[in-house]
């Protein structure tokens, strides 16, 4: 008896990874009609994780959160086996936003904290975020602000959101976003391995999705380039891969 697996990810722009599966399920059924059928839909990381994650029995959590541009949406998260998987893209995906060179400053992460929030009063002792398809180049910054971090100018006061408020950073105190993650396992989903900084960086070759241009993504560099002095003197700004 032949036994056939199915394992696709996204068609981005067409259909998902489970509508995928199904399609293709239904082709091999028609050609091998005796055939036993496996689907297993997968993710990478970016939109359509929680897609998957749901095919295999996740629980959905609906919020209402700040979206990149401070309008809010509708947001969601999956909780599966005591673990919550967090997409960046339901809070701040690039759908949301129609790129441009202000866009591509102003953008946040700010409710990517919000359902990360939610999900740490709701016991999770494990989280899983996945930070592909998002619109912001902020470091993470308004994603830890939400958290309770207090990220602050020269005059100590907060700094604005986006990417390009990350000139004005002159103080930065992680202890309640510490707090926060006290006895919780943090993990990253990313199909990605470009560093911070550099060519290959985060600002170089993602600012220009979100509308940057060459300046922007100069001006970019610059702000996380900073961002990660501070890291190295022991301020943390950002977490690792929530800077996409």
């Amino acid at each position: 008896m032949t036994r056939v697996v199915i394992a696709p990810d996204k068609f981005k722009g067409s259909v998902t990874a489970v509508e995928a599966a199904e399609a293709i399920a239904l082709g091999v059924r028609d050609a091998l009609p005796d055939a036993v059928i496996e689907t297993c839909p997968v993710a990478d990381g970016g939109e359509g994780t929680l897609d998957v994650l749901y095919a295999a029995g996740a629980r959905a959590v609906d919020l209402r959160v700040r979206g990149p541009l401070d309008s809010a949406v509708d947001a969601r998260y999956a909780v599966l086996e005591g673990t919550a998987y967090i997409e960046s893209a339901r809070a701040c995906g690039i759908e949301f936003v129609e790129p441009s060179p202000e866009v591509a400053l102003r953008t946040h992460t700010w409710g990517v904290g919000e359902l990360l929030a939610h999900a740490l009063d709701g016991g999770a002792k494990r989280l899983v975020l996945t930070v592909g398809g998002t619109a912001s180049t902020d470091g993470g910054a308004g994603m830890l602000q939400a958290l309770g971090a207090r990220i602050l100018d020269g005059a100590g006061a907060p700094i604005g959101l986006g990417g390009g408020q990350l000139r004005h950073v002159a103080e930065v105190d992680l202890s309640a976003v510490a707090a926060r993650l006290v006895g919780v396992s943090v993990g990253v989903a990313t199909d990605v391995t470009n560093p911070l900084l550099g060519a290959q960086g985060a600002a170089a070759v993602f600012g220009p999705q979100k509308g940057a241009r060459a300046e922007e993504v100069a001006e970019l560099i610059g702000f996380l380039a900073s961002e990660r002095a501070a890291y190295i003197s022991g301020q943390i700004i950002s977490i690792n891969g929530a800077m996409i």
